[in-house]
Order: structure tokens, then C-alpha cells, then sequence
């Protein structure tokens, strides 16, 4: 197993007990983070981010999280995994089984320098957002809605740290 098949396996083996400092700690300092809903820049605002969604998780579905991954493969610059989440979105209270596909570049150092990952919004809007989600998850007004968000509650949640 090389170094970063190790990082990508301590990153989700966290995730799965919502351990957000570790997660945070397998990022470099001037990591980039994008997906359907956050496009983040610098080490605080992606560790942030985990921060508040393992937090969310924690206090409002803790009974129905469930993380598991698998497909991890890494060289020296590169790696790539797929998870799969079952929890409740925190904002509705629906329950999301969302399937994400993961690539992830690293620094020499063996730390995530950049994160994307990939799932199909509509069927995550479907399910997160509900009737919203069915009739408008395949629009840029409501994929651009839910990005406006996500930025003003990390911006918020980062305002209150330390």
C-alpha cells in the first residue's frame, strides 16, 4: 500500500467516526476542496468544513450515519477512492444515501493538496430536499441556491472557531 493509499484510508476510517480533526489533518495547508455544494480554498475552510458537517452529523444523526469506502488507488501524485454516506441531512431532516467518487492529488509529504468529488446532484437534491429537489435538482438555480448556502453556513461556522 503506498503512503497515500494509507492518507485516503486514514481520511475516510475518520469520516466513518466523524473524527473531523483527523480528517483536517490530512489535508496540506493550502489544500483546495470542490463538489456539488462547497468550492473551498486553504486548510481551514476545508477542515472547517468537515468540521461542521461531522458536528451537524453528530448532533442531529448520529443513529443513522453510516460511512463505508472502497476502489482506493494512489501513486505518488495521485489517488482516487469511491464512498458511499447514508445519513440526515441536518437542514431537512431527510435521509440521503448519496455515492461519491473521489480523485485527490498530494503533496510530496503524503497530504491531500486537492479534493474533488463527484455525485449526481439531482438524485441527492431528490432525496435531501424533497419535492424541491425532484422539480428543480437538474437546475442551475437550485444547484447555485444550495452553494450560496453551504458558503454562508461555513462562513458562519468558521466565524464562531477559535
Amino acid at each position: 500500500m503506498t503512503h497515500n493509499e494509507q492518507t485516503i484510508r486514514r481520511f475516510y476510517d475518520a469520516f466513518a467516526k466523524l473524527d473531523a480533526d483527523t480528517m483536517a489533518a490530512c489535508y496540506a495547508p493550502d489544500a483546495t476542496f470542490d463538489d456539488e455544494a462547497f468550492s473551498l480554498r486553504g486548510a481551514r475552510e476545508v477542515g472547517g468544513m468537515w468540521k461542521m458537517l461531522c458536528t451537524a452529523t453528530r448532533a442531529k444523526g448520529a443513529d443513522v450515519w453510516k460511512l463505508t469506502y472502497r476502489d482506493v488507488k494512489a501513486d505518488a501524485t495521485s489517488g482516487q477512492a469511491h464512498w458511499d454516506a447514508h445519513y440526515r441531512f441536518s437542514a431537512t431532516g431527510r435521509l440521503v444515501d448519496n455515492s461519491i467518487d473521489a480523485r485527490f492529488t498530494f503533496t510530496p509529504e503524503g497530504l491531500i493538496a486537492t479534493q474533488r468529488d463527484s455525485f449526481p446532484f439531482w438524485t441527492w437534491a431528490r432525496q435531501a430536499l424533497g419535492t424541491p429537489g425532484l422539480l428543480l435538482g437538474w437546475t442551475p438555480m437550485l444547484r447555485n441556491k444550495v452553494r450560496a448556502t453551504a458558503a454562508t453556513n461555513l462562513a458562519a461556522y468558521l466565524a464562531r472557531q477559535p
